[in-house]
């Protein structure tokens, strides 16, 4: 069973930086893609961002292409979430998940593993 943690929230002010980490449990999680995705207030859970974690193929919502990317620390089982000039709509809890498999999806039923979230509140 793999376990994945995130951490990193907090509150920031628009136009801030924040980085999410999403650690695992898995120390084999070369065959795997890994993903990032948020809840905001009253809202869906929509897809943020997605890699796999051999590294080569990396995508992006397009509300947060060009301000977020995503980086892996392979040594600590670490994925992070470099999110960037922060927008008020950012606000959400944000989640990372892991799926048994390298291709990596925008849908979240795809995925295997999920974190307990970490709550971003960006203020305008």
């Amino acid at each position: 069973q793999v376990q994945l943690v995130e951490s990193g929230g907090g509150l920031v002010q628009a136009g801030g930086s924040l980085r999410l980490s999403c650690a695992a449990s898995e120390r084999t999680f070369s065959n795997y893609a890994v993903g990032w995705f948020r809840q905001g207030p009253g809202q869906e859970r929509e897809f943020v961002a997605a890699t796999r974690w051999s590294g080569g193929v990396t995508e992006f919502a397009d509300s947060v292409k060009g301000r977020f990317t995503i980086s892996r620390d392979n040594a600590k089982n670490t994925v992070f979430l470099q999110m960037n000039s922060l927008k008020s709509e950012d606000t959400a809890v944000y989640y990372c998940a892991a799926r048994r498999s390298s291709v990596v999806t925008r849908r979240g039923y795809e995925y295997d593993y999920w974190g307990q979230g970490t709550q971003v509140t960006v203020s305008s």
